[in-house]
């Protein structure tokens, strides 16, 4: 199964290639995004990117991930990533995303997240969908809010960013609050 190219009115979200390498080390590892997002190490090294690139195909292909390169839809630059972590045996995934920093406040975040969503609810036929944040970066709250997730707690302490622990703020959808996809 080929993953597919999900289109918006201002961006493209499609599979990551091998040439956005480059591009992904310098947004993601830029502080400033690494900072709060739990799964970008920082520093962003050499090879890291080639190296969670190179996986994406198989991990769809055995169901298990569904990760998007968001690209801007006028001229084709990458400025994100945004995706699921599919757990297929309970009909539930993960969504997570990061944008880099050049593209903050034009609303790239919302818009990939709530194409997710409806390719989560939709094609890809799960029940639930969560997200979490750091708790001192709202700003990521803030999206999870605006495609329609609920918050369902807080999980204290419960990630480790460096040497510090963090309170995580969870979020949620069920298959039958999303609205339908937003066309």
């Amino acid at each position: 199964m080929e993953q597919p190219i999900l289109r918006t009115a201002s961006l493209v979200l499609r599979p990551f290639e091998s040439s956005d390498a480059g591009a992904v080390q310098r947004l993601a590892g830029d502080r400033a995004v690494a900072d709060t997002a739990l799964n970008i190490p920082y520093p962003y090294e050499d090879g890291m990117a080639e190296e969670w690139i190179e996986g994406h195909k198989d991990k769809y292909e055995s169901r298990q991930e569904a990760i998007f390169a968001v690209v801007e839809a006028t001229g084709g630059k990458l400025i994100g990533a945004v995706g699921l972590i599919i757990e297929a045996d309970f009909d539930r995934a993960e969504l997570g995303y990061w944008i880099g920093r050049p593209f903050w406040g034009c609303g790239y975040a919302t818009e990939a997240a709530r194409t997710v969503l409806d390719f989560a609810f939709g094609p890809l036929g799960l029940h639930r969908v969560h997200a979490n944040h750091i708790a001192r970066n709202p700003a990521s709250g803030r999206v999870m809010q605006k495609i329609g997730m609920v918050r369902e707690g807080m999980l204290r302490r419960h990630a480790k960013k460096g040497d510090a622990y963090e309170d995580l703020v969870v979020y949620g959808m069920l298959k039958n609050e999303w609205a339908g996809p937003l066309r």
